[in-house]
């Protein structure tokens, strides 16, 4: 089933778009949506959603404004049901996110979100998915660093070991080799969300704790062992010599994951995935590991104990919060996605962006992931639900990407 633009006044709605990365997507689609693409504006405050469309240029002057508040479900399915696609940057989402996603869902309007929130997604699948796929309505989570580098990385390996016939993919990598950006204020905020919820609900605590936590049947999931997500420093010269976690890797995981198991396990009943931060070799690549480690350890932990979390949260960003143009403009990130084929070959994606991660090159991620939902609708996968980028999107997303100045290559 088809979203046809008859009927619907909107091709994308950015909800949330006067929060700060919301304002982003919404400054990335004034100067890169292609002509004729129908942009609305939604929030809760009319007042601040007109501030920022008069601070985006003459492309978005006449851009509408659509008032609906996170709580409000009728206001929610009066804006599902204007538009083609949603993307929203409204978190945290397990607060705040459901009501659009069950609206969206009702309305067969596709659904694009920042989320990093397992807990969120969980209830998002079992409390949607159905419903989606009887409308039509691709619900997409996790459209920007989270977790469209992870996702398209392991996405294009297992399309390549496939057509040069090499076999399926095991043991897969993903390796964060430079990186530059600033704390998420939203993220952090989610962050907390989670670790509460985890703390108040043993059921809550064992999803996030389960690798397999997004799956769409966990009982068809390979017995491939242990797939603890790591915790200290590890050692692998092919991967760039020593490796400390990387800290999103708890949510990115789960999400190739769910790709493989939606795709019927095309990347191979044997993918074994993780993902690092490489820090070099000696002398000083095992003391940054251990630091970074020690560092999530202790954000974990100190986050998840009240007394020390007043501390950290004075140091911290609040949610709206973010770094200036300037250091936006001065980030990036160079990934490699490294996979062991049943084959015997080893392939790497490369992924790569200019643009603080969080912050600018999200917004392009989010901003191409809604535009290709509303407008490349013909050429997207047959595929409706609670979907991860790649089994959305596929190779029209890798399109996008590329065409706005990203990598993504394999070699």
């Amino acid at each position: 089933m088809s979203v046809s633009r008859t009927g619907r006044d909107h091709d994308v709605v950015v909800f949330g778009a006067s929060g700060f990365v919301g304002r982003l997507t919404a400054e990335y689609l004034a100067a890169h949506a292609p002509e004729g693409a129908r942009i609305a504006l939604g929030g809760r405050s009319r007042a601040k959603l007109e501030a920022v469309r008069s601070g985006l240029g003459p492309r978005a002057a006449d851009w509408p404004i659509v008032v609906a508040d996170s709580a409000d479900p009728a206001a929610l399915l009066a804006l599902a049901q204007s538009t083609r696609a949603v993307a929203t940057t409204v978190g945290p989402y397990l607060r705040y996110g459901l009501p659009l996603v069950a609206a969206c869902a009702e309305a067969g309007t596709h659904y694009a979100d920042l989320t990093g929130e397992v807990l969120f997604m969980r209830r998002a699948i079992d409390d949607h998915d159905e419903r989606a796929q009887a409308t039509g309505a691709r619900i997409v989570h996790t459209c920007g660093f989270d977790s469209i580098p992870s996702d398209l990385g392991v996405f294009l390996l297992a399309e390549a070991a496939r057509e040069r016939g090499l076999g399926t993919l095991t043991d897969t990598t993903y390796v964060v080799k430079k990186v530059r950006g600033g704390v998420s204020g939203g993220t952090v905020d989610s962050l907390r969300g989670q670790l509460d919820e985890a703390r108040r609900d043993r059921t809550s605590r064992a999803i996030l704790l389960d690798p397999y936590a997004l799956s769409p049947d966990r009982e068809a999931e390979p017995d491939l062992g242990p797939q603890r997500d790591p915790m200290g420093v590890e050692h692998d010269p092919a991967l760039g010599g020593f490796l400390a976690p990387f800290v999103m890797g708890t949510i990115n995981t789960r999400v190739v994951r769910r790709s493989n198991a939606l795709q019927g396990h095309a990347y191979g009943r044997g993918l074994r995935y993780r993902e690092f931060m490489a820090t070099g070799g000696l002398p000083l690549g095992p003391v940054i590991a251990g630091g970074i480690a020690a560092g999530v350890g202790a954000l974990m932990a100190g986050l998840s104990f009240g007394p020390t979390r007043k501390v950290i949260d004075h140091v911290l960003p609040d949610p709206g919060e973010g770094p200036s143009e300037r250091d936006r403009e001065r980030g990036f990130f160079a990934i490699e996605v490294h996979a062991q084929t049943t084959g015997g070959t080893r392939l790497v994606c490369d992924a790569e962006a200019k643009g603080d991660p969080g912050y600018k090159a999200t917004a392009v991620m989010l901003g191409e992931a809604a535009l290709a939902l509303a407008l490349d609708e013909d050429r997207l996968p047959p595929a409706a639900g609670v979907l991860t980028p790649s089994t959305a999107m596929g190779h029209v997303l890798v399109d996008r990407l590329q065409a706005a100045g990203q990598t993504y290559a394999v070699r």
